[in-house]
């Protein structure tokens, strides 16, 4: 009994990082090709560069009006992050015609379970809205659901 006491305390400070052990939801920062699309992107006739990450497990994609619950990750070129889901640990749900057109033409190229990292050109960002992120931003999207 005593054994697994001091087992129950070593695994709760190795749970916090206490003891140099990795913590279970570490931020490994920004791509280090968020700078620019690498050469092996796939460029679309909009601007929008994509890469994808990990192969989705099927062949239906969204559609401007299909609802999408995505987890994502935005950073500008500088390497700054400004949003993710991720770090509030709950997924996005929103209807695909409704979020900046990078993301509305991006996810369709997408299906369940894929992963891609979009390059978008300011003008299918934010392009000039005060209190956004401005100029091109990189985004790691995984799409979780399609309705």
């Amino acid at each position: 009994m005593k054994l697994l006491s001091s087992l129950c305390v070593v695994l709760a400070i190795c749970a916090v990082g206490a003891i140099g052990c990795e913590p279970v939801n570490r931020d490994p920062g920004a791509p280090a090709d968020v700078g620019a699309p690498p050469s092996d992107a796939i460029h679309t006739s909009s601007g929008l560069a994509y890469k994808i990450l990990q192969a989705g497990n099927g062949t239906i994609h969204p559609t401007p009006m299909s609802q999408v619950t995505v987890h994502y990750t935005g950073w500008t070129t500088k390497g700054e992050k400004f949003d993710s889901s991720l770090d509030r640990g709950q997924p996005a749900t929103f209807q695909l015609n409704a979020v900046i057109r990078g993301w509305t033409e991006g996810l369709q190229l997408m299906t369940i379970g894929e992963k891609c990292r979009f390059w978008i050109p300011g003008n299918l960002a934010y392009d000039g809205v005060q209190g956004r992120p401005q100029g091109m931003l990189v985004f790691d999207v995984a799409l979780l659901d399609i309705r």
